[in-house]
């Protein structure tokens, strides 16, 4: 079945940041979303570079698969080269690509020291008729919505990550680990071949795809991300939802989603010529940026008070850094321990204290009973907890419980309470004993 596609963007300063460190491009064929590191010394730059670099394999027209291909004269990725409609090998020109838009950024550099440091992530990928050729390096992400459930695609190039996958914290205190903004793998001025991941994926129509920054997928759970899939309006309605429920976190950081739809259809249902930047890539494009959809945004009341967050940075030590992070790791779940461990001793001796108050109050009070045959006071109180009895024998009268007569007999076995020895004695003392 020939598989089309349809697709919607936006990005989203945030409420915190001053600029737009994000990038995202959905064409023809291309689908991407980049997020810059390095702060104001160039997470900006670095993204949009790579941003419009990549884009440029989108310029190329669709492949024709007929018999006369020798037409087209050269590869639709890249001048000069064999043609190929392998998914594999588009992936791999998808990588090369990254790569070389690596040594642009570190070249830049190298043209102004001012952005040393800048990097950026990057997860995108190109449709090969039904399959789609995947790259992903850093922590943007790439989640498919098929039959009703969600699930993440990518996995996140992070020391947290590898502390997961190394079972030494689980994905609930990845979250939150403060720590989770180290990146193992960029793109820029921090690593001249770095390794990027591709991949080949199956689509099939009805298919949702979810590219997205860590301002989304780092603030938002993927059940309320998975919610607002499944009741979109529309795909710019559901982009502009996800940014709006990124917002009413605070939006720490910059937030940018694309969303790409697969159907029945031609190979793409979008318009030669209509690619979208969004973030800092559409600074350098000729559109001006719509911003219906941002002011609606920005006027929603926000539900959560925006804190600062920590700038993503990539890390070159691999081994000290993470021999690092584990023992860190270690002593914040050593510290948890010992606070859980206090917590739990504080809440035993406020129990137990309770209890030994409780317990004193009980021996306050008398109650006249009977042990079935004669009459006796009791100090305590009649329940029981468990096997454990409140009372206790305060003095035996050594009147016969068969000296009473009927109504005091039957107030003695359902007991007269006390509140004291004295009181009780009086009890007894109004006893009309039957001597006869």
């Amino acid at each position: 079945m020939t598989v089309g596609f349809t697709s919607a963007i936006g990005s989203h300063v945030g409420m915190v940041r001053s600029n737009n460190q994000d990038s995202g491009y959905a064409g023809n064929r291309l689908f991407l979303v980049a997020d810059g590191m390095g702060g104001h010394a160039g997470g900006d730059v670095a993204s949009a570079l790579t941003t419009r670099a990549i884009a440029k394999l989108d310029e190329f027209p669709q492949q024709r698969a007929t018999n006369d291909t020798a037409e087209l004269g050269e590869d639709p990725l890249a001048p000069h080269s064999s043609i190929s409609t392998d998914p594999a090998e588009v992936a791999q020109r998808l990588a090369d690509s990254l790569l070389q838009a690596n040594r642009m950024l570190r070249a830049t550099v190298g043209d102004r020291p001012e952005l040393s440091g800048m990097g950026t992530t990057f997860c995108g990928f190109m449709t090969v008729g039904d399959q789609l050729a995947l790259a992903h390096i850093g922590d943007s992400r790439l989640y498919l919505l098929r039959d009703g459930k969600m699930n993440q695609i990518t996995k996140d190039h992070t020391f947290v990550q590898r502390l997961v996958d190394s079972g030494r914290i689980t994905e609930e205190e990845a979250k939150t680990h403060p720590r989770r903004s180290v990146l193992m793998r960029v793109l820029g001025d921090v690593d001249s071949s770095p390794d990027i991941d591709t991949e080949v994926l199956d689509t099939r129509p009805g298919d949702l795809w979810l590219l997205c920054s860590d301002g989304l997928c780092g603030y938002v759970e993927e059940e309320d991300i998975e919610k607002i899939l499944l009741r979109r309006p529309s795909l710019q309605g559901a982009v502009d939802n996800l940014i709006d429920k990124a917002l009413s976190f605070g939006a720490p950081d910059n937030v940018t989603v694309v969303l790409v739809e697969s159907q029945p259809g031609p190979a793409s249902n979008t318009e030669a010529g209509t690619a979208r930047f969004v973030g800092s890539a559409e600074t350098e494009t000729a559109e001006e940026p719509d911003s219906t959809n941002r002011i609606k945004i920005m006027g929603r009341r926000r539900s959560r008070r925006a804190q600062p967050v920590a700038e993503s940075h990539f890390e070159p030590r691999v081994d000290e850094y993470l021999n690092e992070l584990i023992a860190e790791t270690k002593r914040r779940n050593r510290r948890r321990r010992l606070l859980w461990m206090f917590g739990l001793l504080g809440i035993i001796t406020l129990i137990l204290g309770g209890i030994a108050l409780a317990y004193e109050w009980t021996q306050t009070r008398y109650f006249v009973g009977t042990d079935g045959t004669t009459v006796i006071i009791y100090q305590g109180v009649q329940q029981e907890l468990g096997s454990l009895s409140l009372n206790s024998v305060a003095e035996e009268t050594g009147i016969p419980l068969s000296s009473l007569d009927g109504m005091e007999r039957r107030q003695i076995e359902r007991t007269l309470s006390a509140s004291s020895l004295d009181e009780a004695r009086e009890i007894v003392a109004r006893l009309g004993v039957d001597d006869s």
